[in-house]
């Protein structure tokens, strides 16, 4: 469905409605579009210790965690 920044500020609760049925609604401002709503989805759980994105392939952290908590040892003082 597509949607003109007006309606957007004048029908918003319609357009949450859509978005809750599961429709995507495009948002359009003079005529091209700039935003897209979506129905939020919960993250699925993340195993703590997995790795992603840049670090995943780095060999010598064998848990990740611990190795955040050391770089973020004697930021904050509690």
């Amino acid at each position: 469905m597509k949607a003109t920044a007006k309606d957007l500020r004048f029908h918003s609760k319609q357009l949450l409605e859509t978005v809750q049925r599961g429709e995507e609604v495009i948002i359009t401002y003079r005529g091209k579009p700039c935003a897209k709503l979506v129905p939020y989805k919960e993250a699925q759980d993340k195993a703590e210790d997995e790795l992603f994105g840049i670090w995943k392939d780095y060999e010598e952290i064998d848990n990740p965690t611990e190795y955040i908590r050391r770089l973020r040892k004697g930021r904050f003082k509690c």
